[in-house]
């Protein structure tokens, strides 16, 4: 479900990012982001995500430029730290996807993301 994911995408950026990278205690349940059920509203699923990405941010802002280039070990892997930031940027691309997906399905709408170029062609074509 979309509150499944974005619990899966809360825990992985907080694992890889705040504490892979930034060095906070890893508390993160995985199996749990897939299991939950019932609990969370969209609106406290929002605000946990974005208190997520900016603990992320914060914790990227802090960083100093020869952390990019240092391994760690997250998970099972050793990766630098930029490895780490690409995996969840990846990662967080392809989970969007299927959220905006599953929201198109639900919903039988476009999401207009290519709105302004339609308006733009429009108006080329009037002219």
């Amino acid at each position: 479900s979309i509150g499944n994911l974005m619990l899966h995408l809360s825990g992985n950026v907080r694992q890889w990012i705040v504490s892979g990278l930034g060095g906070a205690v890893d508390e993160r349940r995985r199996d749990g982001e897939f299991q939950a059920r019932s609990g969370m509203t969209r609106s406290e699923l929002l605000e946990q995500l974005d208190k997520t990405l900016q603990e992320a941010v914060a914790t990227l802002q802090s960083l100093e430029p020869d952390s990019l280039e240092r391994t760690c070990q997250i998970q099972t892997y050793e990766v630098t730290g930029l490895q780490a930031i690409f995996q969840v940027v990846e990662h967080f691309s392809y989970h969007t996807g299927q959220i905006l997906f599953i929201t198109k399905q639900l919903q039988d709408i476009d999401l207009g993301f290519y709105a302004e170029l339609e308006e733009e062609e429009g108006a080329e074509e009037q002219s």
